[in-house]
Formats: structure tokens, sequence, C-alpha cells
């Protein structure tokens, strides 16, 4: 799929499936995340890399999901800080370009040139952030599984767009 195409033709959740999670409690999907990214990164925590996060407070916005996640890095752990906590830099995007930055088939400057993902905030934890992910090696172990699984999601991802796609067109 080519991913340049305006941003109002790329594949969203389908507010039908995004509604349930509307009245999921909070802590639900921030302690999903929050378990999975300190496993993840367990080494890398561990070695200090993800220092410049230590209580600061980071902003993620998946806005067709309608999801808020923040986050923060007290000792060695990232935590999920409260809900009304206030952020230092917030990154917000759609779940496909989230996906599409993690699986690396799109760069961050990418995304953030074409306003597909935007920052805002500190600018210095923002780098500290981009120059982090763009460090990251996909190819160890622990990453290998995730990868594969966020493949996956990605390409049902573009599928749903086609079929959005295919829709939007009919229609007119």
């Amino acid at each position: 799929m080519n991913t340049t195409m305006p941003v109002n033709e790329l594949p969203k959740i389908p507010s039908l499936f995004a509604l349930p999670l509307k009245f999921m409690p909070s802590m639900i999907p921030n302690t999903a995340l929050i378990t999975v990214l300190n496993r993840l990164f367990a080494n890398t925590l561990h070695e200090g890399e993800l220092d410049f996060l230590q209580r600061r407070v980071l902003l993620i916005k998946v806005q067709d999901a309608k999801l808020k996640f923040r986050i923060t890095l007290i000792g060695q752990k990232l935590v999920a800080c409260n809900h009304y906590r206030r952020h230092d830099l917030s990154i917000e995007g759609t779940a496909y370009d989230f996906l599409l930055l993690a699986t690396r088939r799109e760069d961050a400057d990418t995304l953030f040139f074409n306003r597909r993902l935007r920052l805002g905030g500190d600018t210095e934890l923002g780098l500290y952030l981009k120059n982090f992910l763009d460090a990251l090696e996909p190819e160890e172990e622990q990453f290998s599984i995730v990868l594969k699984r966020l493949e996956k999601m990605t390409n049902l991802f573009e599928k749903l767009g086609k079929i959005q796609a295919m829709s939007r067109f009919k229609s007119t």
C-alpha cells in the first residue's frame, strides 16, 4: 500500500470497533501497554537507555482508537501516569501510523514531515525519543515475535483501508 496517500484516505479503526474502547477504563489499555513495553525493553531499561524519560511524562494519543497513554520512567520501570498529570511531550497519530512506525515500514522523519504523526511539547525530549526509536534494532530476539504480530496487524489495516476506499468510491 502506498503510505504517501492523503491522510483522509488512510485506513482507520472503524468507529464501531473503537466504541467499546471509549467505555473501557483507561487503566486497562495503559496497564497492557506498560506491561508489554517493560518486557520488551527490559535490557534497554536496565542499561539506562530510556533515562531521558525519568519522571517526564510522554502522552501517546491514538486518535482513531480514542486512546491516550501517559507514560513515565520511575527507576528502571515504565509506569502509567495519572490521567490528569500534565505531559512533557505528546505524540499523536492513528493506529495505522503507529504501526507503520513500529514495523519500520515508514521512518519517523517521514511520518512527522507528512504530519501523520505530530509531536508537541518539549522538543529536546522529542529528539531523545526519536533518536531512541531510530537506534532500535528490530532483529533482536525480544522484538521479533512482537514485530511479526505488528506486521500482521499492519496488513489487516491495509486490507481494511482498501475496503474503506472501495465503499467510499461506491458511495460517490
